[in-house]
């Protein structure tokens, strides 16, 4: 599998096997396996009900080196009932002089290092020195900030370490970012936006130690893996 994944090339390359009540999955960047990915179970539940192996109907039950995720159709949007994975405040173990700004906020969570700025706008701007971030640990670096443009908060996610410097749209860090500023702005129903180059929007909902994500997928390539 991590093979294949290298050859993909992707942010994550997802792996479903069928069991008895669901499926086994899991997630490849192309240099390491990961804990949790969000935008490769959205994936992943697309492909299941679009090739009707499950009624769109029917949430499907995935199994993970993060537990039971669960995924069920909303019209045309697919919700994921995923684990909430706050981050506590910590100090970084080292200096990260490419963010040339006041920082609000540190910490960290059991996958990622969390930084807050003060603006949209810093989070935008960002240059980032993937070395630098490298040098951080773990799986990678999310950096946030109040939301503009219509947004409850925006964030971008780098994870050189991981094999991939920045993560177009990241389910993962949202299981993090929603408790995060849900405890901030007092709202438990936000929209996120992850400001990538590519770009994306994420609904989150908070429900407890639990994180509802949810967002749109469409079939882009379809073709035969040959080993």
């Amino acid at each position: 599998m991590q093979r294949v994944a290298m050859e993909m090339n992707q942010a994550e390359t997802a792996f479903l096997v069928p069991t008895d009540d669901g499926y086994n999955l899991r997630w490849f960047t192309p240099t390491t396996e990961v804990d949790l990915c969000g935008h490769a179970t959205l994936a992943s539940a697309h492909v299941l009900w679009e090739t009707q192996r499950v009624d769109r109907g029917e949430p499907i039950r995935f199994q993970t080196r993060s537990g039971l995720l669960l995924a069920s159709a909303i019209g045309d949007e697919i919700e994921l009932d995923f684990p909430a994975e706050a981050p506590a405040l910590a100090d970084l173990p080292v200096p990260l002089p490419f963010l040339d700004t006041s920082l609000v906020w540190t910490g960290r969570n059991r996958m990622d290092w969390f930084v807050q700025v003060e603006s949209a706008a810093q989070v935008r701007a960002l240059v980032p020195d993937y070395l630098q971030i490298a040098a951080l640990g773990m799986r990678g670096l999310i950096v946030t900030a109040p939301g503009d443009e219509g947004f409850d908060f925006v964030s971008r996610c780098f994870f050189p370490q991981s094999g991939v410097d920045e993560d177009p749209v990241t389910g993962s860090a949202h299981c993090a970012l929603a408790p995060f500023w849900s405890e901030r702005l007092g709202n438990t129903e936000m929209r996120g936006y992850q400001a990538s180059r590519r770009g994306g929007t994420v609904a989150v909902t908070v429900a407890g130690d639990r994180v509802r994500l949810r967002g749109r997928a469409i079939t882009t390539l379809v073709g035969d893996l040959q080993c």
